[in-house]
């Protein structure tokens, strides 16, 4: 099921999803750990990156280890936009995503991700520019449109690939869905008809059944996996397999699951520093637990610790009885 996007092929055409907040490089490195078709960065502030502020330059950093990876930048002025991109493929970036997409407030009244999609000559010459800036395939993220009224999204999808884009992903919402509501995998099959180029679907794929449904009903050439990621970085991994044969593979051991959280909890810490990283990874701590038993109690003691060595006996005190309660099963 391999797939080429330019002159890159993945092996596996399932993607870890940019997320602000979620896909740091621990994350990442996990999940491509667990098997996964392609990692895509948090998305990054195009100017910010030409600033070279600390904390953005950290969301992209070593992108030759994560090889092939792909960055997603963020903005709305070409030349600068195109400049971070030379800056990423200078640092091994596979790819370049441009985040015509991201809902949020703060980036769409910076007239960047999902605002894009209002002005669809605009977004061209972004996208033109960083296509001729770069050597390296360029790639496209985008919601339906603005709203109901505006679905433009495979027109915008023909102007890109009429730049040089090499493939485009999209979200079963509009802007102003936010998150809200189903994702209309149905639609995606509009862009899929309209251009040439590898198309990914995306949103609400929370179970292989989910991925089989959305890849069936979208035409889509490959997924994009976001939400779905959360507390499992084996599902990707868990969807290429029924996707290529069929079989439902079981979620990791108990044992295996804390010893990933272990490792995910000590990088996050490395990464970010301790101060830093004990706040970082609470979400994620959050995440793997939901579910099992007493994890309630045990997420609200979690947020409440400060020191890592007390999380680490925490994470010991939870997951060791479930490891014995499941050794003499």
């Amino acid at each position: 099921m391999s797939l080429k996007i330019g002159g890159v092929e993945i092996a596996d055409p399932v993607v870890l999803a940019p997320m602000s907040g979620v896909t740091d490089m621990p994350f990442r490195r996990l999940v491509k750990s667990c098997g996964v078709g392609l990692v895509v960065s948090e998305m990054i502030a195009s100017r910010a990156m030409i600033h070279a502020a600390r904390k953005t330059m950290k969301m992209a950093t070593h992108c030759a280890e994560e090889h092939p990876m792909s960055v997603q930048l963020a903005g709305c002025e070409p030349e600068v936009v195109a400049e971070a991109a030379r800056l990423n493929e200078a640092r091994g970036a596979a790819l370049i995503d441009i985040n015509m997409g991201c809902p949020v407030k703060k980036v769409v009244n910076g007239d960047a991700g999902s605002a894009l999609m209002r002005d669809v000559k605009h977004a061209a010459r972004i996208l033109e520019a960083t296509v001729k800036a770069v050597s390296i395939p360029v790639t496209l993220k985008m919601r339906m449109g603005w709203d109901h009224d505006s679905l433009n999204a495979p027109e915008l999808a023909r102007a890109a690939r009429d730049c040089g884009v090499k493939a485009v992903a999209v979200h079963g919402r509009t802007r102003c869905q936010f998150y809200k509501g189903e994702a209309d995998w149905k639609f995606i099959r509009n862009v899929k008809e309209a251009v040439d180029v590898p198309v990914f679907a995306n949103g609400d794929i929370l179970t292989v059944d989910d991925a089989k449904r959305c890849m069936e009903e979208s035409g889509a050439d490959g997924l994009l996996i976001g939400r779905g990621t959360y507390g499992r970085p084996w599902f990707p991994a868990q969807v290429m397999h029924f996707l290529k044969t069929g079989e439902r593979l079981p979620d990791p051991s108990i044992d295996v699951q804390y010893g990933m959280v272990l490792r995910h909890y000590e990088e996050i810490l490395s990464h970010y520093g301790v101060h830093a990283g004990v706040k970082i990874a609470r979400k994620h701590i959050g995440w793997y637990s939901k579910g099992l038993p007493g994890s309630a109690e045990f997420r609200a003691d979690i947020m409440r610790q400060e020191d890592p060595d007390a999380v680490r006996g925490k994470l010991a005190a939870f997951y060791g009885p479930l490891m014995e309660e499941r050794a003499a099963a």
